[in-house]
């Protein structure tokens, strides 16, 4: 038997079968409510809320605009202490608000902001707080919580890959003053593109809605300079469709991650992130790191020979935020102050995980294998 030459990327999203898609696009199309606030918008926020077991949720046109939103919405200004170990649109969100970032280092055993750090950084200018769930992980919501309330900050998490994931039986958005999803199509859960804001009162919920239409308060009242991030009824649409078969996507990562583990947990080159017991994962991405004293090879090595046997994995994330052009210039990003973030940089690898991997798993294994013995 020939290669397998066909490629396998580091996520894909679920799409159900297009005839469940239709009915929903024709009825859009014989209503011509096209956005605005349509039926499916509407419903849609509703069955999230049941989903998740929280009181308000408001949808957006996709994540980045929900950060950018979430802030401006609880009129956070002058410095926010964030984590450097994470996409871009958590530090880019802060920029475009003109708030100033706070590097912190994060912990070594869950890639999270440490919250043990996180009061030295703390200035008579500082906010807020904004950790992000990395891989879906929860940040120390308790400590920081602990912190938070203490100075009279805010903390806003960066929830884009904690979609279904629970914290000793609850949802992890319940947690903060905000939470902030992802829907995008690399997701666990995707309208295509798309995002959401949890918040906890109906006060809050309302002045979100605002900002993200504009500042429109009703037909001729305009009550803060708003912005157009309103997710549309075909994102909707999908997302309703999506949510039915959330639970039997979530279950086939659950299987691949666990075949991933029995297989690669035996093998000394490779670092596995910990699993708490009290932590239901959806597994949004499936990190691991490269041990380069032990494998002989750099991760970027390990990397570009999976990359010639069309296994399409991530550096997930890298570079460091502290370390790009546009903010390494702050004093907080400088690598003395981040040594840990920076080293996992350096060895990070997301594998590919996806509902429909499959057997596809046992390729990445080998070829991983293969990777670092020889």
């Amino acid at each position: 038997m020939g290669a397998d030459n066909s490629k396998i990327y580091v996520t894909k999203p679920y799409l159900p079968a297009l005839e469940e898609f239709i009915p929903y696009l024709e009825d859009i199309w014989a209503e011509k409510w096209l956005t605005n606030n349509g039926k499916y918008h509407q419903q849609l926020e509703l069955e999230l809320c049941k989903y998740f077991g929280v009181s308000h949720v408001s949808l957006f046109s996709n994540g980045t605009l929900a950060l950018i939103t979430a802030l401006q919405a609880l009129r956070i200004s002058g410095e926010v202490i964030t984590t450097p170990f994470s996409f871009v649109a958590t530090t880019h969100s802060l920029w475009w608000n003109n708030i100033k970032p706070v590097f912190v280092d994060i912990e070594p055993n869950t890639f999270n902001l440490d919250a043990e750090k996180i009061e030295e950084a703390i200035t008579p200018k500082t906010t807020a707080i904004m950790p992000v769930h990395v891989y879906g992980n929860p940040a120390n919501v308790e400590k920081i919580q602990v912190i938070a309330d203490n100075y009279g900050l805010k903390v806003i998490y960066d929830a884009a890959h904690a979609f279904g994931v629970k914290l000793s039986g609850k949802s992890i958005l319940n947690f903060g003053d905000m939470s902030i999803l992802s829907f995008h199509a690399t997701k666990v859960y995707t309208t295509f593109e798309g995002g959401a804001i949890i918040s906890k009162d109906e006060a809050t919920k309302k002045r979100i809605d605002y900002l993200k239409n504009f500042g429109f308060a009703g037909e001729t009242t305009i009550v803060a300079p708003g912005i157009n991030a309103k997710m549309n009824e075909f994102q909707a649409a999908l997302g309703l469709l999506q949510l039915k078969h959330a639970e039997t996507a979530i279950a086939k990562r659950k299987e691949a991650a666990a075949k991933y583990r029995a297989a690669l947990s035996s093998i000394d080159a490779i670092e596995l992130l910990k699993e708490s017991p009290n932590v239901e994962h959806s597994y949004s991405y499936f990190p691991i790191t490269i041990n380069s004293e032990k494998c002989g090879k750099t991760r970027d090595e390990v990397y570009n020979i999976l990359k010639e046997n069309n296994i399409f994995t991530r550096r997930y994330f890298y570079p460091l935020i502290s370390n790009i052009p546009i903010y390494r210039g702050l004093e907080s990003a400088a690598k003395g102050n981040l040594p840990i973030a920076n080293a996992v940089a350096e060895k990070i690898l997301c594998l590919p995980i996806y509902s429909d991997i499959g057997d596809n798993v046992d390729r990445v294994i080998d070829a991983l294998t293969n990777a670092i013995y020889k």
